[in-house]
């Protein structure tokens, strides 16, 4: 018991992550031709249950929630629901989680779900027009009324949110002094700018958008505005790359996925992390990275099942 009186919390520092995430060298000949390194920062070793950027996001929330339930967004296939229930879990914190799909309530739960449910989320399920809008006031206040979560702490979807964009900031300093270039594959584009805003100021970041739509420069500046007042790093967004959209593995992709597998003995979750290599690939076969420039591609996840081979949103 604290000082006065009140019964400490447990904190996300309790959970015991692997920090800093390994830095390891690949040795792949498709970048080694080009003259470009390639290292892999293994943020999928953070912690078991809360790998990668989920893990640097959550973590300030989880605090900042001081032990309130906390209520939280996405679809069906959402890394940020999993790993939001598995923090509830370990911290005996209550997660409600709201999910895109009113339609998805009356069939069997996928594999991504049932997770969240056995861990205890209590899931909401939403029409996607209603969802599409949570993010007006009206809207998203009537959607905590509906999930019984109005006193929860909200995280949104992602996780991305002021204190999530902060705590990224911690990969980029691991990153310092060990590449020219860091990669990393962007959903709701958290991630990107705290990552950009830790880096050394000769270092560059580079997002792999895996949503199509074009739209993730502009929530980058806003999501920086937020968390620092103004930009911060030097940062691009490789476009071209989502191969259809969100949860969308083609053969081609899939493919890829394989024969880097079998190359580097490292499973490659589909979803981000292949579409983030693959796209590394190629810029460094158009001659994108110049003679002699280190990128360390930050692995953000590790493969889950059915959830990589779904092929639709």
């Amino acid at each position: 018991m604290s000082d006065n009186g009140r019964v400490p919390r447990p904190t996300a520092s309790g959970l015991s992550p692997r920090l800093p995430s390994p830095l390891v060298a690949l040795d792949d000949d498709r970048f080694a031709r080009h003259g470009v390194r390639v290292l892999l920062k293994r943020d999928d070793l953070i912690h078991p249950d809360l790998i990668g950027n989920k893990w640097r996001k959550l973590a300030p929330n989880l605090d900042a929630a001081d032990g309130r339930a906390i209520v939280t967004f996405g679809g069906a296939y959402s890394n940020h629901l999993r790993a939001t229930a598995a923090a509830g879990r370990l911290l005996d914190v209550p997660t409600i989680g709201i999910v895109r799909g009113q339609e998805l309530a009356d069939r069997p739960l996928n594999p991504s779900l049932s997770r969240c449910a056995a861990d205890g989320m209590r899931l909401h399920f939403v029409d996607r027009s209603t969802y599409r809008h949570k993010d007006d006031p009206a809207v998203l206040a009537a959607l905590l009324r509906a999930a019984d979560a109005v006193d929860a702490y909200p995280v949104p979807e992602g996780g991305s949110n002021s204190l999530a964009v902060r705590g990224c900031t911690e990969l980029g300093r691991e990153l310092r002094g060990h590449a020219d270039v860091v990669a990393v594959a962007c959903g709701t584009g958290g991630t990107l700018a705290g990552l950009a805003a830790g880096l050394a100021p000769e270092q560059r970041a580079l997002g792999v958008p895996v949503l199509k739509g074009g739209f993730l420069p502009a929530e980058i500046r806003a999501l920086q505005e937020a968390a620092f007042g103004g930009p911060r790093g030097a940062w691009r967004t490789a476009d071209g790359f989502h191969f259809g959209g969100y949860a969308r593995v083609p053969a081609e992709l899939a493919e890829f996925a394989d024969d880097f597998e079998l190359r580097h003995g490292l499973p490659v979750e589909r979803l981000y992390v292949a579409k983030m290599l693959y796209a590394l690939v190629a810029l460094a076969q158009e001659g994108r990275f110049a003679h002699g420039t280190t990128v360390a591609a930050v692995i953000t996840g590790a493969p889950d099942g059915d959830a990589q081979s779904s092929t639709s949103r």
